[in-house]
């Protein structure tokens, strides 16, 4: 099974790369070092800590448990990979020169090689749950240990799961272990053929989020100066269509408050200019925040087409909608309103955080909207009755608080992963 995979990563491999360059002639930030997408990059001169994390979300979900091994292990340099260039982007503006960041090669048997080589892992970290056949391979040859970390597998996957399980079976009860997000994904690892001396439930390391001490003061601050005495809400990291749908409902909201306010953040750069021009299609009052334009009685929406300030918007507001769940993308991420007290809206595409959806719902600060119509009368709710919005938000905020502790029980699991024998 192996000599097919690596038949057919080796026909995929140069597709991928050739849309990811294609995918550069529009986004500048692909054409970023190639060459560390097949195993190239600069050598590092001493064995270091490895941690994957895909994209923006799992970067962002990263950051306790990078912060805690950056803390534990000073003297070792801390590798984090990325797929994205917007990952790439999330690393730099958290952790900026404290951790080394490259992108994480194509599953090439050389690609691996080569970044085995240049990197020198003592210990890899995967969140939540990567399948590298290769890269979980060449783990074992080396004999570095591998943890995954927040692990989960649904119910639908397991089937396909065992059928890559051959691919690094010896990996897998031997070599891997994994920190499962909750008791069901625990058994689900187990029925394809984790060690169960391997696997522990540890939670989901999401909950540990660390909000920036100067992020209330940031968005007390923007909120004095752009509508100290207006109803303030974000739609946070959407997608093509979410706007349209976002506008739509800010014209309801106004017409029961007038003076109400909309942050619209973008989820992806390329597109702010997109978001631009449909403001302007539909006459919008809008500012720009990359040109530090401050709201005045007239404005509408904020367009906040900058990187890094979602989460001053949100300590800025009254309520948050988060995007990518209006349009079946999955949802972003939830615990950034809920970590500032917010009360929340979603629509129904929560996949990516279903678990973290679910907590928020039975804690009253989230509710799931389906269509423009709903998003506007939830957002007037809690306008029109603000004891209750705050009520609701410290309700989310108390969930999130009592759901902590995964980061302390994974790096409980890597301190004897790194320590040498009868250390």
């Amino acid at each position: 099974m192996r000599f097919i995979y690596n038949l057919l990563i080796r026909i995929v491999a140069p597709i991928a790369f050739g849309l990811h360059l294609a995918r550069g002639l529009r986004d500048p930030a692909y054409r970023d070092r190639p060459a560390e997408r097949f195993g190239f990059g600069a050598r590092i001169d001493r064995d270091s800590i490895w941690v994957h994390a895909v994209s923006v979300g799992e970067v962002q979900a990263s950051q306790p448990l990078v912060r805690a091994l950056l803390r534990r292990y000073p003297g070792m340099p801390l590798v984090l990979t990325t797929v994205t260039p917007t990952g790439a982007a999330r690393a730099r503006a958290l952790f900026g020169d404290a951790v080394i960041h490259r992108y994480v090669p194509y599953d090439l048997p050389g690609s691996v090689r080569r970044f085995f080589d240049r990197v020198r892992p003592k210990l890899a970290v995967i969140l939540e749950t990567e399948l590298w056949p290769n890269l979980f391979a060449e783990c074992g040859r080396r004999d570095v240990p591998l943890v995954l970390a927040s692990a989960r597998v649904s119910q639908r996957s397991v089937r396909r799961y065992r059928r890559l399980v051959p691919l690094f079976r010896a990996t897998l009860a031997h070599g891997i272990v994994i920190g499962a997000q909750s008791a069901a994904d625990a058994e689900r690892f187990l029925s394809i053929g984790a060690s169960a001396g391997r696997t522990r439930v540890t939670g989901n390391v999401k909950f540990d989020f660390e909000l920036a001490q100067d992020v209330p003061g940031r968005g007390r601050a923007w909120r004095e100066r752009n509508a100290p005495s207006r109803p303030v809400w974000v739609a946070g990291s959407t997608h093509e269509s979410e706007e349209e749908l976002v506008l739509d409902a800010h014209a309801v909201v106004r017409g029961r408050f007038p003076d109400a306010l909309l942050v619209l953040a973008p989820r992806h750069p390329p597109r702010f200019e997109a978001v631009r021009a449909l403001l302007e299609k539909r006459g919008v009052s809008y500012v720009l925040r990359s040109r530090d334009e401050e709201a005045s009685a007239a404005t509408e929406v904020v367009l906040g087409d900058t990187m890094g300030e979602l989460m001053t918007f949100y300590a800025a507001a009254d309520v948050a909608f988060v995007a990518g769940s209006l349009v079946p993308i999955g949802g972003h991420n939830l615990l950034e309103p809920a970590v500032l007290g917010l009360p929340m809206l979603s629509g129904p595409h929560t996949q990516n955080a279903q678990d973290v959806a679910e907590l928020l719902q039975r804690s009253g600060a989230l509710r799931i909207v389906r269509s423009r119509e709903d998003l506007a009368q939830r957002v007037n709710d809690w306008f029109d009755h603000p004891q209750t919005a705050r009520g609701d938000g410290a309700g989310g905020l108390h969930a999130v608080a009592q759901s902590r502790g995964a980061v302390e029980r994974l790096v409980a699991m890597i301190v004897p992963l790194l320590s040498p024998p009868g250390g």
